[in-house]
């Protein structure tokens, strides 16, 4: 059963309960409120905020990730860093550029010279 909140129409007439806003679990089929449950006062329901905890991922960057991961599970470094650097261009993701100097390191370029990489590009810096 879905929550509602509700609020008072008239905060200097309501309750403390009321003033603020109050949930309420009520089926599909229920009525909204009209008057707080609490004190009487007229309420009406308010529009909540909803955020997904659900973040959609492309197929291709659920199969990009796994290449990755199958290269440095090898100790392909060279292949993993250029694969998510690339990927990471494309799609801006800043971890995925870290993770990419991470691995260039570990295939061993110079340290000095990933550093002025990884400060190339303005999305970097955000």
């Amino acid at each position: 059963m879905p929550i509602y909140e509700y609020e008072a129409t008239d905060p200097s007439k309501a309750c403390k309960k009321c003033r603020s806003r109050f949930e309420v679990i009520q089926s599909l089929n229920e009525p909204p409120l009209t008057e707080c449950p609490y004190c009487g006062a007229k309420v009406r329901k308010v529009i909540s905020w909803c955020r997904a905890a659900v973040m959609e991922t492309s197929e291709e960057h659920v199969r990009v990730e796994k290449q990755i991961a199958e290269y440095e599970r090898e100790g392909m470094w060279s292949h993993a860093a250029e694969l998510a650097d690339k990927h990471s261009e494309k799609i801006k993701d800043r971890d995925l550029k870290l993770r990419a100097l991470d691995d260039y390191e570990k295939a061993g370029y110079d340290p000095k010279s990933l550093e002025s990489h990884a400060k190339s590009d303005d999305w970097t810096e955000n």
